[in-house]
C-alpha cells in the first residue's frame, strides 16, 4: 500500500511539474508585448511565427527587449521548478531541469492560451541553456553567433545550436536521461524549423537585416 501510495504521489509531483512549465512556455513575449505595447498580434504578419526574430522584421528593436526578458524570465522559472519539485522530491535536479525545459518548449511552441500557435523554441531554448549550463549555452550559442554572423541566416544558427545540444550535455553529463531529453528539445526546435531547412536548401531563405524603423504591419 505504502509503495503504491508513493507511486502516486510522484506521479502527481511530475505532472504538476510538467503542467507548470508548460504553463510558463505558454506565456509568449512576442505575443504579449504585440498585443499590449503594439495593439496588435505579431502572428498577423510577416512569417507569422510568433518570435522575436519575426516580432523585430515587424516591429523594429523597440520593444525587443521585452519580448527577450518576458522568454528569460519563464524559462528561469520552468527551471526553478523542475529543480525544485524533481530535484528535491525525485533526487535528481539535473533531470528536473531538463525535465522542464523540455515542458516550457512545449508550452512555447503549442501555447493554450493562443490556440497552440507560438514561436519555434529558438529564443526560449536559448534562455534555457544559459540557466541549464554555462559550458552547454556556450557551445549553442557560439555556433548560432558563428552562423549568423556569416550567413546571416538566424534559421541556420537555431538549427546548429538545436543540433549541438544532446551532443554536449551528453559529453559534459554523461548522464542518460538528461540527453534523451535534450534529444526530444532538439527536435522539436528541428521540426519547427523544417520550413527554414527546406527554404535554406532551395536558397529561398530570408536573410536577417537590421533596421531602426519597424516594416508597416499593415
Amino acid at each position: 500500500m505504502g509503495s503504491g501510495t508513493e507511486f502516486w504521489a510522484k506521479a502527481a509531483l511530475l505532472f504538476c511539474a510538467a503542467a507548470g512549465a508548460y504553463l510558463l512556455g505558454c506565456v509568449n513575449g512576442a505575443i504579449f508585448t504585440s498585443s499590449v505595447f503594439c495593439h496588435d498580434d505579431v502572428r498577423r504578419h510577416g512569417s507569422g511565427n510568433a518570435g522575436l526574430t519575426n516580432f523585430y522584421r515587424v516591429y523594429g528593436g523597440n520593444y525587443a527587449l521585452i519580448v527577450i526578458a518576458c522568454d528569460m524570465l519563464k524559462a528561469l522559472l520552468a527551471i526553478v521548478i523542475g529543480r525544485v519539485v524533481i530535484g528535491y522530491y525525485l533526487g535528481s535536479a539535473l533531470t528536473g531541469a531538463y525535465f522542464a525545459a523540455l515542458f516550457c518548449i512545449v508550452g512555447h511552441m503549442f501555447p493554450a492560451f493562443y490556440a497552440f500557435r507560438g514561436g519555434k523554441g529558438i529564443l526560449c531554448s536559448g534562455m534555457l541553456l544559459l540557466i541549464l549550463d554555462w559550458r552547454i549555452a556556450l557551445v549553442g550559442w557560439g555556433l548560432f553567433l558563428l552562423a549568423w554572423l556569416l550567413t546571416r541566416y538566424v534559421s541556420l544558427g537555431s538549427v546548429l545550436a538545436a543540433l549541438s545540444f544532446p551532443v554536449t550535455t551528453f559529453f559534459v553529463y554523461r548522464a542518460a536521461l538528461p540527453t534523451a531529453i535534450s534529444l526530444v528539445i532538439a527536435g522539436l526546435v528541428i521540426f519547427a524549423h523544417r520550413g527554414n531547412i527546406v527554404r535554406l536548401l532551395r536558397g529561398q531563405e530570408h536573410k536577417f537585416e537590421w533596421h531602426r524603423r519597424p516594416t508597416d504591419p499593415q
